[in-house]
């Protein structure tokens, strides 16, 4: 667990404050290009893994990963952007509907808006005054019920930004294993095991960002993940070697 003593990093000054919640909160796209960069890693060293294990050619190697770099790369970039997509359509159509039921039926959302605050610990003329405040904008009327009837974040990721960030991590952890392969055979599979336990636990320390643990087990169990999928596709190449 991280030590609670840590620094705290942020400004906590009345003026430092106005200033960022000014600006709103900030999306994040760490999650994505650490999706993108584990899966690249994993499935290339596990195709490197099977190949080397039915003692197939470098070539075939470089042949196999690359494909893997582009046709798995794309697809995944895909369905990040269908899935980022269809959470923004969620959120639209569900604002819409929101926005109807104040039109149409603005007591019944009130009511709503009162017992939501009720749960919080409000009551009495502060609940009546906390529902008066939040109904008096239209927008924040809104916004409240998508966040505490929903559970939506007004903050959204944009579906091909996501994409990207998924693609290119892909892309780039994914053709570490590759390297070696480019200079032959010889050593290349205890280089490429280097190379690609260094990338699995780089990318794998990032997780930390919104983990409560420490990068370093964060990395650690991102390289047993890694390690352990490219055994499984080892042993399989070994195991049908003759069949080639």
């Amino acid at each position: 667990m991280r030590n609670p003593k840590q620094k705290i990093e942020d400004d906590h000054s009345p003026h430092a404050i106005a200033a960022r919640l000014a600006d709103g909160p900030r999306v994040s796209y760490l999650r994505d290009w650490v999706y993108g960069g584990i899966d690249g890693a994993v499935t290339t060293f596990a195709i490197v893994a099977g190949v080397v294990g039915a003692e197939l050619s470098a070539k075939i190697v470089l042949i196999l990963g690359l494909a893997n770099l582009l046709a798995d790369g794309f697809s995944m970039a895909a369905g990040n952007y269908i899935g980022t997509k269809a959470e923004s359509d969620e959120y639209e159509h569900l604002r819409r509907v929101e926005e109807q039921h104040i039109d149409l039926m603005p007591e019944g959302e009130r009511e709503e808006v009162r017992q939501i605050f009720q749960a919080k610990g409000f009551e009495g003329a502060d609940l009546e005054r906390a529902v008066e405040v939040i109904t008096s904008s239209h927008e924040r009327w809104i916004e409240t019920m998508m966040a505490e009837e929903h559970g939506l974040a007004r903050v959204r990721r944009r579906p091909m930004t996501a994409a990207t960030y998924t693609f290119a991590a892909f892309a780039l952890c994914g053709a570490v294993p590759l390297i070696p392969f480019l200079f032959g055979a010889g050593v290349s599979l205890p280089a490429s095991i280097g190379f690609t336990t260094i990338a699995f636990f780089a990318v794998g320390s990032l997780r930390s960002r919104w983990s409560p643990h420490t990068w370093w087990r964060c990395g650690l169990e991102t390289v047993a993940i890694g390690l352990g999928a490219a055994a499984v596709a080892y042993g399989v190449g070994w195991a049908l070697r003759g069949i080639v």
